[in-house]
Formats: C-alpha cells, structure tokens, sequence
C-alpha cells in the first residue's frame, strides 16, 4: 500500500541507532509534517529508516516537501502500534512541482520555425 502526502515539515526529531539482534547496526529518523490541503491542517509523524536517513538531511523546518510512504502495523503483548514508514522525500516548489529545480524551461528544446509541411507551389502532384 504506497500513499502520498504534501505538507509543511515542522519538526525533525533526534535520529536514533541500535544494532539488531543479529549484530546488523540500524538508524531511525522520525519527523512530522503539517498537511496544508485540509480545511484542518493535520500533524503526521513519518519514521525514515537506513540509508534514507542521510538523504533526508538535505530538507529543513519550513521547507514543503511530499511524503511517499507506506503503513504498517504490528502487535506486541496484545497491543497494536502503527508506524507511516516514508520512502521517499521531495521537496515541493511554491508552485506545486516536486522536485525543487525550479523553471527549467531552459531544457525543453526549441520547436523550429520552419513549417513542416511543404508549401503551396501549385506543382501538387496528388491526382485528387
């Protein structure tokens, strides 16, 4: 199940490390965004995990960033806990694109000026 969000980060909590039970060294890095589509903006904690955490170091509070993530639940001594685990960051531009480059009509190439179809000469070889 792979859901998306845009909101505004509003916290970045202290990353946390561990090492599993098989000796594998693990971090963690919860953050929590403040949707901005709802007549009643909502706070939504999201737990990055491995090597994304480092790539999330790049955004800071205040920046408008889209959340692709996925839900996940788990039971532990009869009680339920639910984690929005994020796999993607983005950052979002005021204008709504993701990705944060800006205009980049500078890469789209020029159309030519020149027609594309040959012009009337009245030398039409077309029998119809």
């Amino acid at each position: 199940m792979a859901l998306e969000i845009e909101g505004i980060l509003q916290q970045v909590l202290p990353e946390v490390n561990g090492t599993s039970k098989t000796g594998n060294p693990w971090v963690k890095q919860d953050f929590v965004i403040e949707t901005t589509e709802d007549q009643y903006p909502k706070k939504v904690n999201f737990s990055l995990w491995g090597d994304k955490v480092a790539d999330f170091k790049q955004y800071t509070t205040g920046d408008k960033i889209k959340v692709s993530f996925n839900l996940e639940s788990r039971e532990y001594n009869g009680r339920w806990y639910t984690e929005a685990r994020a796999w993607k960051v983005e950052l979002v531009d005021n204008n709504g694109f993701v990705g944060g480059a800006g205009n980049q009509s500078s890469d789209i190439p020029s159309i030519p000026a020149s027609p594309l179809l040959p012009s009337d000469n009245g030398t039409d070889d077309l029998p119809f």
